[in-house]
């Protein structure tokens, strides 16, 4: 395979990558979950901060990328997940650049053919299609790893500086988007170890220590802000982290066992059962990629062996890398217990496993095109290509049926994306504008619950400003009564509510439509 072949199978790829992470971006998944809306609401009303504490705390970067949209675009709920959807189309670019860097030197032509399939299946996996489409901040982790391991690697190969400049400063920028990427930092001290070794080998130990001061100094500028933030407000660190933890729970142990066992088989036996995250219980992969990932693992595993064995330390360093990562960046699923497995939390693992799968794609190629090669037949070698072909249209056929029919149109996902609260919201949004508005939450107070940011977030995509009034059930009696017309939305069906509100308000009219219950006055 020439550069140009493999420019245009890249180019193929993303423009699939592209198409997954776009196509009816505004309507799946069908509905917007809380925690996504008041990432969305806050990008608007409190733009710039370094770090929000609502909700349990979350790092400022990602809503600020979104109040760039909203700045650029207006407020809507596709410019809202624009952002999830270019992360994530520009990381499976990023898969390729590493990818290709860490086989170069050992494969040659088939560091191209590993990275073309780590890419591939990176673009077509529901994984990844799922949370490039989500307004969650850690779609942010794969992208910063990728990009930050991929110039650091190249900055140790070719020894130029700027590629540790610009490796330090994505990596420090990880820490403002995500808290799982915090355990990055001991991939990252394994990699340097590995490095220094490299380095040490030449007797090149000061150049080495230089680049590494070079980087860890960009790391820290741009980790700088969060860090005065946390030191400022140490009770936000960990936010949710340890009420989840497996050490909260009554045995630690038997809770590190069930976790470890559960994440490790969510990739080929049972994945995920959040139905925001997967389709609930099936595999993370698809079987056929999921068989290359063990076939790369294992494969992995054996190289590792073998490099120590032959004192091919440059291959040691690249297996240790890619082995390190998978272990450490599970760690923050394997430690918590709650909702397990819990791909979210397992998200900086999600480009390493696609190289796994493409390290077995590869493995298995190499095969065929033995086999073709040694009985020389012309014919065979075409057959065999219009197989592959045939094999990567029906990947892209069968991830399209998963996600955007089998996952998109299931009543399961819209429930699990609050559905029912984004057609209050366009409700709402129908009603003239001079109609006094009302949301009447079907529970006691005092504070709103989250399942309101959807339909403020809604009603923010038709006006910037609110003109609707949010109150509690034990409420309604100070509903004040004007000539202005009034609607009372529920947020639940309640029959002794609307009984209620039919004796404040006789000449008032009950009005259900697309699953919404209203009272109105005429």
């Amino acid at each position: 395979m020439n550069n140009k072949q493999a420019l245009l199978i890249l180019l193929l790829i993303l423009a699939l990558a592209s198409f997954f992470r776009l196509w009816q971006l505004d309507t799946i998944p069908p509905g917007i979950y809380p925690d996504e809306a008041i990432n969305a609401n806050q990008a608007i009303t409190e733009p710039g901060k370094i770090f929000y504490q609502e909700n349990h705390g979350r790092e400022g970067l990602y809503i600020n990328l979104i109040a760039a949209s909203f700045s650029i675009f207006g407020i809507s709920i596709w410019s809202f997940k624009i952002i999830s959807a270019l992360i994530g189309i520009l990381s499976v670019l990023g898969l390729y650049f590493l990818t290709k860097l860490l086989f170069h030197q050992y494969y040659e032509n088939g560091s191209r053919t590993i990275a073309l399939f780590a890419s591939f299946f990176m673009a077509v996996s529901f994984w990844h299609i799922n949370f490039s489409r989500i307004g969650f901040r850690a779609i942010l982790v794969p992208f910063i790893l990728t990009f930050s391991f991929y110039f650091l690697f190249k900055g140790f190969k070719t020894q130029k500086l700027w590629n540790f400049i610009l490796a330090g400063a994505i990596f420090g920028i990880g820490f403002h988007t995500y808290i799982s990427f915090r355990v990055a930092v001991l991939l990252l001290g394994i990699v340097l170890l590995l490095w220094l070794f490299a380095f040490r080998k030449q007797n090149l130990q000061k150049k080495f220590f230089g680049f590494a001061f070079v980087f860890l100094i960009f790391v820290f500028i741009a980790a700088l802000p969060i860090g005065i933030y946390f030191l400022q407000n140490p009770g936000d660190f960990m936010g949710r982290a340890g009420g989840v933890s497996i050490f909260a729970q009554p045995s630690p142990t038997k809770a590190l066992g069930e976790s470890l066992i559960t994440h490790l088989a969510m990739f080929n036996f049972f994945g995920d059962y959040n139905w925001r995250h997967n389709v609930s219980g099936s595999p993370i992969l698809f079987w056929p990629i999921g068989l290359l990932f063990l076939i790369g693992f294992i494969l992995s595993i054996s190289k590792l062996r073998g490099s120590i064995e032959d004192k091919k330390y440059n291959l040691f360093l690249v297996h240790a890398f890619l082995l390190s990562w998978f272990f450490i960046m599970l760690l923050p699923g394997i430690l918590s217990y709650e909702g397990i497995p819990h791909s979210l939390r397992c998200i900086g693992a999600l480009p390493v496993v696609f190289i796994f799968s493409g390290i077995g794609a590869q493995f298995l190629f190499e095969i065929i095109k033995k086999i073709i090669h040694k009985n020389k037949r012309t014919l065979t070698c075409k057959i065999f290509i219009v197989i592959l072909i045939l094999l990567m249209i029906s990947f892209v056929s069968v991830q399209f049926n998963k996600y955007f029919i089998s996952w998109g149109k299931n009543p399961e996902t819209m429930n699990a994306f609050s559905y029912n609260c984004v057609t209050i919201g366009n409700y709402l949004n129908s009603l003239p504008q001079e109609t006094e508005k009302y949301v009447i939450i079907n529970e006691p107070g005092p504070h709103l619950p989250l399942p309101v940011q959807t339909i403020m977030f809604i009603q923010r995509t038709k006006n910037k400003g609110q003109n609707t009034n949010y109150i509690f059930s034990d409420q309604i009696t100070n509903i004040e009564i004007s000539d202005r017309p009034i609607s009372i939305v529920l947020m639940d069906k309640d029959e002794n509510l609307i009984n209620n509100l039919q004796i404040i308000f006789p000449q008032g009219a009950t009005v259900k439509q697309d699953d919404v219950w209203a009272y109105n006055t005429k």
